[in-house]
């Protein structure tokens, strides 16, 4: 199972969209149409969500909650949500990180934490696109003017999108033109 965010998730059974809403809900009202071999996305990020739809509505619930492993030492100091990772830099770099005041781990979440904050919208409107990009790949791969709308999606063009959207199914028209709105609706 792949976790999902909690914006939810869309199922599908070929081009019918048949469940949207939590993860639970979509597979219970999944369920039903295993043979069709449903897919569902997840709604924030369009990556595909592995339901393991076999045997009755219980067991495919209780596979939904991931067992419990058993918790090994982190590095860092996991108490603060600081973890430890490699980080691979020139010499030059590093010298430059040595004369910072707190030291490179400390300039370095500084360089980070600036650089979000200098690039929240675009990343979030890029985020958005690769979301349709996903979705649109797996459900409208097949469908005309498929290419087109790649094309429209990556130039940001809305209006050529919906257009070379509007003769595919509704369900796949409607969602991925709701996924597409996000890319261009501002950031909160």
């Amino acid at each position: 199972m792949t976790s999902s965010s909690t914006t939810g998730v869309t199922a599908f059974a070929g081009h019918r969209l048949i469940a949207r809403g939590d993860l639970v809900a979509v597979a219970r009202a999944a369920h039903p149409h295993r043979r069709e071999q449903p897919l569902v996305f997840d709604d924030a990020s369009g990556r595909p969500v592995e339901l393991d739809l076999r045997g009755s509505v219980e067991d495919v619930l209780a596979r939904l909650s991931p067992p419990k492993l058993p918790s090994k030492p982190a590095r860092g100091r996991p108490k603060l949500g600081v973890t430890a990772r490699e980080v691979t830099l020139l010499p030059r770099h590093w010298e430059w990180l040595a004369t910072q005041p707190g030291g490179a781990s400390a300039a370095l979440r500084r360089l980070v934490d600036q650089a979000r904050r200098e690039t929240v919208e675009a990343d979030a409107a890029r985020q958005a696109q690769e979301a349709v990009y996903r979705v649109m790949t797996a459900l409208a791969g097949d469908l005309p003017g498929y290419e087109e709308a790649i094309r429209a999606l990556f130039a940001r063009d809305r209006a050529r999108f919906d257009e070379l959207t509007g003769g595919w199914p509704a369900d796949v028209r409607d969602y991925v033109r709701s996924l597409n709105a996000r890319a261009h609706a501002p950031s909160p």
